[in-house]
């Protein structure tokens, strides 16, 4: 019987065939970079742990895109949010505005014309309109189908949201989201007609929930009353 031989030096075709296997099998292991990336649930998720609280304050720069007039409108000032659907949006420049709501009514106080626009809320912020869901966060998964986007920020998820019920007013919206913090630091909103609108929040703070006085309004004395809506 011959005895069995030691191995001897591998064919090149062989070595050839190991080096394509391990080459292929690198390609369809998952990096760790892409085993990690969280899903839509889990993303959400931190977002509404975030800002399921009490109430929050922030500034604001907002930038306004119509499309079809090559217009830009900017505008920034203070946010104040308070659970549920209470919102107080308080325009600085380039004109002081205030915008406010206790979830039912809503009041647009023009201080330098001294006119006061009064309406429904639901009208202006509901289901997602108006970046109302910051004042009821758990909203963005009952009003939204969720995606996720690439980001132009490595340091940011975006999150795309297209309403159940689409509106002329809105079509789609962008969450621009802080990885490490789940913070919303930029909410882009697009309506039928491609224009866009950019909110940039910063200096949000948590740690002291605006009373719930600043979400009524007394109409001062003399200021015209328009109605926004039956």
């Amino acid at each position: 019987m011959d005895s069995l031989k030691p191995d001897g030096p591998k064919p090149i075709f062989m070595i050839m065939a190991m080096m394509m296997m391990a080459i292929a099998c690198g390609l369809t292991r998952p990096s760790s970079a892409a085993a990690a990336d969280p899903t839509i649930d889990t993303i959400i998720a931190g977002v509404e742990a975030r800002y399921n609280v009490p109430g929050f304050t922030a500034d604001f720069d907002q930038e306004s895109i119509l499309k079809a007039m090559e217009v830009t409108d900017t505008a920034s000032g203070r946010l104040m949010v308070r659970q549920p659907g209470k919102m107080r949006w308080e325009y600085l420049v380039p004109d002081p505005q205030t915008i406010i709501t206790d979830g039912k009514e809503l009041w647009v106080y023009r201080p330098q014309e001294n006119q006061v626009l009064v309406g429904k809320a639901p009208s202006f912020f509901g289901e997602g309109k108006g970046a109302g869901f910051l004042s009821n966060i758990k909203t963005v998964r009952k009003s939204f189908q969720l995606s996720l986007e690439p980001a132009t920020d490595p340091n940011q998820y975006r999150l795309k949201l297209l309403p159940k019920k689409s509106s002329v007013e809105l079509m789609a919206v962008e969450l621009d989201i802080v990885k490490k913090t789940y913070d919303l630091v930029r909410i882009t909103t697009f309506n039928v007609y491609g224009d866009e609108t950019r909110i940039e929040l910063k200096n949000v703070s948590f740690d002291d929930p605006p009373p719930e006085g600043l979400f009524r309004f007394d109409v001062p004395e003399g200021a015209d009353v328009l109605q926004m809506n039956p």
